[in-house]
């Protein structure tokens, strides 16, 4: 299975935040702007007479938060037109003394000082979607200091397999008339690229697996060209494996480096303007708690569409890969291993764990 997302071009790409209910949609996102909130206001002693620099601040209101926090001077940069609302958002806060917009794309924006943190809401749809992180990884090369900060720092893409009743179990009655015919054709809409679904936990196979994880200080542009990952899990409920589920979190730094705000997009968490992304199978397969189901997943940009992916689905025999150590799922030979591991002293754990393979 094969799919595509994203804008055609730059052009598109940033006269698309020129709509207003796409930003109402994101103000209206309680646990996006919570979060950001939290992790800004909560360490007023990092942004406390800093030099800070937002990359796509849309209507301002990140870069209200970091002026509310005490920063010195904001320079708020945006590419669409939306600009000059957010010149105006910023007027009727009382921070053009603190505020500076800046009308054009982060890639031509030009400071002769460097900042002590860049702040941006960057993600997209599965995390990558929009392309945003290399506009944030051209600002921090250029523009941040030495020992400076991003906000967020860190971000981490999870799959895992799930149920989905609204593509299969729906089309069972309506009205107490079976339609499984129409569902059948429905779902082929949807296959070859991925949908923007809410989850719901309940559906969720499995608590989720990393699939690709950066720290926003050292991840490259060219780290975001291709992600690949082979995985199998182990379902912890009997069900119906009917697609892959993609959700993300971000992370951001503290004061003490532990109490670290977290923004997170799992279906168990409150919703958000992202959802979750879900790339449905072809076919459903009826799985029982220990059943262990494998795929490759692989996220490729297009080299004429940067913004774009192309995601590639291939389902696996998880009988012929290697499991994790351990692996919960009803192998005899993992249920030896795992049983092994859960036996051996804690400080023997690593050593022996490496020793092993299934």
């Amino acid at each position: 299975m094969e799919c595509t997302a994203g804008h055609n071009n730059a052009e598109n790409y940033f006269s698309s935040y020129e709509d207003l209910e796409i930003h109402r949609l994101m103000l209206e996102d309680k646990p996006r702007n919570i979060a950001y909130k939290n992790a800004i206001i909560s360490n007023k002693d990092l942004f406390k007479n800093k030099i800070i620099l937002d990359i796509g601040t849309g209507t301002g209101i990140l870069s209200i938060l970091c002026a509310q926090a005490g920063a010195k001077k904001v320079y708020a940069v945006e590419a669409s037109n939306i600009a000059s609302l957010a010149e105006e958002i910023v007027k009727e806060n009382g921070f053009t003394d603190v505020i500076q917009v800046s009308h054009c794309r982060i890639e031509d924006f030009e400071l002769d000082d460097k900042v002590d943190i860049i702040v941006s809401e960057w993600m997209g749809f599965y995390l990558l979607h929009e392309g945003m992180l290399d506009s944030v990884i051209c600002a921090r090369d250029r523009f941040l200091k030495e020992d400076g900060l991003l906000f967020p720092e860190e971000c981490i893409l999870y799959t895992a397999p799930c149920q989905l009743p609204s593509f299969y179990q729906f089309w069972d009655d309506i009205y107490g008339i079976k339609m499984n015919s129409f569902g059948k054709k429905y779902r082929k809409i949807f296959e070859g690229k991925p949908e923007i679904r809410e989850v719901l936990s309940e559906n969720l196979l499995n608590e989720g697996n990393e699939f690709v994880k950066f720290n926003l200080n050292f991840v490259k542009n060219e780290d975001l060209d291709r992600i690949s990952q082979r995985q199998v899990v182990a379902c912890i409920k009997d069900g119906i494996y009917q697609g892959i589920c993609m959700w993300f979190c971000v992370k951001f730094p503290s004061i003490n480096g532990k109490d670290c705000v977290t923004l997170s997009t799992k279906p168990d968490n409150p919703l958000t303007h992202w959802k979750q992304t879900v790339i449905v199978l072809p076919v459903e397969l009826p799985v029982e708690s220990g059943d262990a189901v494998a795929w490759e997943l692989t996220l490729q940009r297009l080299i004429d569409k940067p913004r774009s992916y192309s995601i590639l689905l291939t389902m696996l025999d998880p009988d012929e890969e290697s499991h994790p150590i351990p692996c919960d799922c009803h192998r005899p030979k993992c249920l030896i291993i795992k049983t092994y591991l859960s036996q051996l002293p804690p400080e023997d754990d690593d050593n022996d764990e490496n020793d092993i393979a299934t």
